[in-house]
């Protein structure tokens, strides 16, 4: 989680909201991604897919498995992306009341009505996580 935290910090200074994320299987790192939304002119460069798709680039298949380490609760979009990556565990440090669907509003990895399910869990590096969104948010209002 720490080096999804790394990520999330350099979101914050090139001014995406900072998320970050990494995925890793068998105990090595095969990929890691920041938001890159504004950079990118990509509605869909959320953390998570950014280090999907370099999980996938690297093993040359479009089936990542792998643990994936994400600072915030992924989005209805990115949860998908993981069920069609076949991730086999997610952990996510801060909870998106908002728009969270690992747990908050949606439930997607362990819906039984798709076709691959995944364990969830919560919490390491959260305080750390939620306070790098926070300070991030107060700076853009004030």
């Amino acid at each position: 989680m720490a080096i999804a935290l790394g990520e999330a910090r350099a979101a914050a200074e090139a001014g995406e909201v900072p998320v970050g994320a990494v995925v890793v299987r068998d105990g090595r790192e095969l990929a890691r991604g920041a938001n890159r939304s504004i950079r990118d002119r990509d509605p869909s460069a959320h953390a998570e897919v950014v280090a999907i798709r370099g999980a996938a680039a690297k093993l040359g298949n479009h089936r990542t498995g792998g643990t994936i380490y994400v600072t915030l609760e992924p989005c209805l979009m990115c949860m998908g992306a993981m069920v069609q990556a076949r991730i086999d565990r997610l952990v996510f440090a801060a909870r998106d009341p908002k728009a969270g669907a690992a747990r908050s509003l949606y439930q997607v990895a362990g819906d039984k009505r798709l076709n691959h399910r995944f364990p969830v869990e919560e919490g390491p590096l959260a305080e750390a996580a939620s306070s790098l969104l926070s300070d991030f948010f107060r700076s853009r209002r004030g």
